[in-house]
């Protein structure tokens, strides 16, 4: 084994054994940020940080000054409404009809603390709602966190790889889930995280039809908004539209992040949009736990009003102002966040041309798109092992293990973070890291 790498090893090793993680390659997402933070102040060597899917672009300044004035004017001292800022729901309303040719009314459009809380307050309505089943399941590979969600809650779930299940084969790997009775709701991410792959409309018509036939919700994560490159999204009112569970099933929540798509993670602001019909719907059971059987009361009078009573005010005032600029055509957010499809293009033929290989490189028959995230791993390497030994080389990224993947030897690389100017150490190290890992052919 090689003694001298980018980063001192000893240092390295202190640290991870100190970092009281039985096991690598099943730390969360956030563990790893916290073991990096620490291996970077002790060597002083930046790393590539690829862990962890924080937005690398600067917010656009109109929701900055809208919530400037929303708090010059005083909202700091008011409680937000719990429904949501009116011109928000509205413009989100908006929003829905012009990017995915959808209509969901104002009331069915309410803001959380970001999608994690639409994810959260979703589990505690739709696998709530029937005594007789049991939770959800995850079309994986998945966000890892929303499993943590319903382990929180003890709620069963579900889960299967989709990779080796598309598009006709779709059908009878879900119905082999659905048609024992127990699911209550179904949740995956369009664009996919972490593979990148975007079902097509063929596949959200399985969906939609085996969620109809089982009277199962489906939860549908829209974190990376239009963020499918390969397609162009940016015109409102215009197809091509972002394809949607919405045109193939009445039963449905889409949790719309502002986090990717306007750079206002720190803001933990976003929206859960409920379909009318499932807003309106009466479920007996919920009165095991919430005061009203209707769904959309339950998610806004028990289940959110009992984790927030609302979302900050003047972060509803910033929202309202991005999608209002953004429905009026007068800020075309697709244009700036196309950044992290280029910076990806790049960055897998950095890791490509040191012999690693891209893990989910297809999407059906075209290669996978370009975008926030892509997969890798290295010949002779379980994820694990990987992910340890290229901190030795300054680079970070989390384990597909913990994402419900069922290819264990990869990683997921997120672009945003990896500024441009860092190419060069990326390149450089990678092939150290080559050099050092020959490929045995």
């Amino acid at each position: 084994m090689k003694k001298s790498t980018p980063v001192d090893r000893d240092i390295v090793k202190n640290k991870v054994e100190g970092s009281g993680l039985d096991d690598l390659g099943l730390a969360s997402i956030r563990e790893i940020v916290k073991l990096v933070n620490q291996i970077e102040r002790a060597s002083g060597i930046k790393f590539v940080r690829m862990e962890m899917g924080v937005p690398g672009l600067l917010p656009p300044s109109i929701g900055i000054e809208a919530e400037i004035e929303a708090l010059r004017n005083g909202v700091a001292s008011v409680y937000p409404n719990i429904e949501g800022l009116p011109s928000l729901k509205e413009e989100t309303s908006k929003f829905l009809k012009l990017f995915l040719n959808v209509e969901i009314r104002p009331q069915g459009c309410i803001p959380t603390v970001g999608s994690m809380m639409g994810g959260m307050i979703s589990f505690l309505v739709a696998n709530r709602n029937d005594h007789t089943k049991e939770g959800t399941l995850f079309i994986d590979p998945g966000f890892p966190v929303q499993k943590q969600q319903v382990k929180m809650l003890g709620h069963d779930f579900y889960s299967f790889d989709v990779y080796e299940y598309r598009g006709k084969k779709l059908r009878n790997k879900l119905e082999s889930y659905l048609k024992g009775g127990k699911i209550s709701s179904i949740l995956y991410s369009n664009p996919n995280n972490p593979s990148w792959i975007c079902f097509t409309e063929e596949e959200l018509e399985i969906i939609g039809d085996l969620a109809r036939k089982y009277d199962v919700i489906v939860i549908e994560d829209l974190a990376y908004f239009g963020m499918d490159f390969r397609k162009d999204y940016s015109k409102p009112g215009e197809p091509p539209f972002q394809p949607t569970i919405a045109r193939y099933t009445d039963d449905y929540v889409l949790l719309i992040s502002c986090s990717k798509i306007f750079s206002y993670a720190g803001q933990r602001v976003g929206m859960m949009a409920i379909s009318n019909h499932l807003f309106n719907r009466e479920y007996p059971d919920l009165l095991r736990y919430y005061k009203s059987s209707g769904f959309g009361h339950s998610v806004i009078f028990g289940a959110l009003y009992g984790l927030s009573s609302g979302v900050t005010h003047s972060a509803q005032y910033g929202l309202a102002a991005l999608f209002k600029a953004v429905n009026d055509g007068k800020y075309k957010f697709l244009d700036d966040v196309k950044e992290y499809g280029e910076k990806a293009k790049i960055m897998k033929e950095l890791f490509t041309s040191s012999g690693f290989r891209i893990v989910y490189n297809r999407d059906l028959d075209e290669p996978v798109a370009d975008g926030f995230y892509f997969t890798i791993s290295y010949p002779g390497m379980t994820g694990k092992e990987l992910l340890e030994e290229l901190l030795y080389y300054g680079i970070s990224a989390i384990t597909l293990d913990i994402t419900g993947s069922d290819r264990h030897e990869g990683l997921r690389a997120c672009v945003s973070l990896v500024s441009r100017d860092q190419f060069g150490d990326l390149e450089h190290r990678l092939k150290e890291f080559n050099s050092d890992h020959p490929v045995k052919k």
